[in-house]
């Protein structure tokens, strides 16, 4: 189920940027960031957009994918991703 946002949007589209900003240095939990803080930032590229595809798995495989609640199938993805590149990692150091 998705979850409904409680953003009012409308008042936030309707705020100037210096209120934007008193906000934000308002919130104890938003700390303002400097050159210092991005000085060791890394571009990464989007992850590539994955292909729909329909496999048969097994009831409980399935099952305990699901147990850890929403995102089961990019956790599947994940384990996939992992396998690949163990089996990569494999085959370049038989050669």
């Amino acid at each position: 189920m998705k979850r409904q946002s409680k953003t009012d949007l409308g008042r936030v589209d309707a705020m100037t940027e210096g209120e934007v900003r008193r906000n934000a240095l308002a919130d104890p939990d938003a700390e303002p960031t400097d050159a210092a803080f991005w000085a060791d930032a890394e571009l990464r590229e989007p992850p590539v957009k994955k292909v729909p595809v329909h496999i048969r798995i097994a009831p409980d495989v399935l099952a305990f994918f699901k147990e850890a609640g929403p995102g089961y199938q990019g956790r599947i993805n994940q384990v996939l991703e992992n396998y690949v590149q163990h089996k990569a990692k494999r085959t370049r150091a038989r050669t």
